[in-house]
């Protein structure tokens, strides 16, 4: 007989990590100008992995011609509005409204676009009262100085223009029906830029490409040169100067705004002498101040009935909505970067006292304004977020 038969043995215990999952929720947007969507199911899994879980509202990639299925199959929960709203983290590029920001859990984290334009003292007081933070993306920044967000939103923004322009030069019914390129014996199409930056070096490359003759102007000598270095000879740079700036816009076939460094404003008289059929976009955060006689017309609101007007000029804006998809893809990416961050930190505020970065994007904390700008538009006192989260 086993002399051990008898004798308790020692059982192994199971053992629970003490970490909760965090939760991710991405509710519908009801913005028409808004039709970019943070997640595609393949950033969905990786978050997954990393030990998130990720909630999307039902039906709320349709923009972006995902369906619920193609979230579920990578571990994604699809959910109605109140359980998206309930996460630890919610996804909402455009402003939330206030109503759905009261259905936010207490202390939560809200990552969403900077819009200084629309936001209002309402919905940051009642980000104070549910003490929530509140980043804005756009101006989270890397080790390394740069914008991660920003810049690929930017980058998409400057070829999206060019191929909108493209398109619409070459309607036959709506448009002139030309090429923006030309061919041998016929010359190109010139396109007008203004500003020296990503968006704009994203343009002028991809209308160089097309075999356009480019003309950059920016009153940032120092950006202007690194861009002509960086696009070679084809392009050609110049300070804004008022004549010779008329003079491009008169002949221009396509003329992009970005973001100039000058407060530069082109007045209707001037509009009236640029060529009929000309493509006028508009790619700043807050666009129709350098044309303010044109009208304004959303790409992503008007995608289906876009036209060029022989007998008046209108101003494009929000190129990056016409092309959510890839938008999609590019913010994928860049979240699943920040977010990698915020779970090895074990918590929000932790993640925020450990990724400088991170913290130059919060406008809200836990009952405080933290954003100098935010704190203006809300009427109430801003908090140096550094000092407070020193004293936390």
């Amino acid at each position: 007989m086993n002399a051990t038969a008898n004798t308790p043995q020692e059982q192994l215990s199971a053992t629970a990590t003490s970490r909760r999952r965090l939760t991710i929720g991405i509710p519908t947007c009801a913005d028409p100008s808004e039709r970019r969507f943070p997640l595609t199911p393949e950033g969905a899994r990786k978050l997954s992995e990393r030990g998130y879980t990720v909630r999307i509202e039902s039906d709320a990639a349709k923009a972006i011609h995902y369906s619920d299925n193609a979230y579920t199959r990578c571990a994604a929960e699809i959910t109605d509005r109140e359980g998206a709203l309930s996460a630890d983290i919610v996804i909402h590029l455009a402003p939330l409204p206030v109503a759905d920001i009261k259905r936010m859990r207490r202390g939560a984290m809200l990552l969403t676009l900077s819009h200084l334009d629309t936001l209002t003292a309402e919905g940051v007081r009642e980000m104070q009262e549910r003490s929530i933070i509140g980043v804005a993306i756009d101006c989270i920044t890397d080790e390394r100085g740069n914008f991660p967000f920003s810049d690929i939103l930017a980058e998409i923004d400057g070829r999206s223009a060019i191929a909108t322009s493209s398109s619409l030069l070459a309607d036959a019914d709506k448009g002139k029906g030309i090429l923006l390129g030309g061919i041998a014996g016929i010359n190109p199409c010139e396109v007008t830029i203004i500003g020296s930056g990503i968006a704009a070096i994203a343009a002028a490359r991809s209308a160089s490409g097309l075999g356009a003759i480019i003309r950059m102007f920016d009153d940032d000598v120092y950006s202007l040169r690194a861009a002509v270095r960086d696009l070679g000879a084809q392009v050609i740079g110049s300070v804004i100067q008022e004549r010779v700036l008329n003079h491009a816009l008169q002949s221009a076939d396509v003329v992009i705004v970005t973001a100039p460094t000058s407060n530069l404003a082109i007045d209707a008289e001037e509009v009236n002498l640029m060529k009929k059929g000309v493509v006028i976009l508009d790619l700043t955060q807050n666009p129709g101040n350098t044309f303010p006689s044109l009208p304004k017309i959303d790409l992503a609101v008007a995608r289906h009935n876009l036209e060029i007007k022989s007998d008046r000029r209108v101003c494009y804006i929000n190129c990056g909505s016409s092309v959510p998809r890839t938008a999609a893809m590019a913010l994928s990416n860049t979240f699943n970067t920040m977010l990698d961050n915020i779970v090895t930190c074990d918590g929000l505020t932790n993640a925020l006292k450990l990724t400088p970065g991170l913290r130059n994007g919060v406008f809200t904390f836990l009952g405080k304004v933290t954003d100098p700008q935010v704190a203006r538009i809300a009427g109430v006192r801003f908090t140096d977020i550094n000092i407070f989260l020193q004293l936390s």
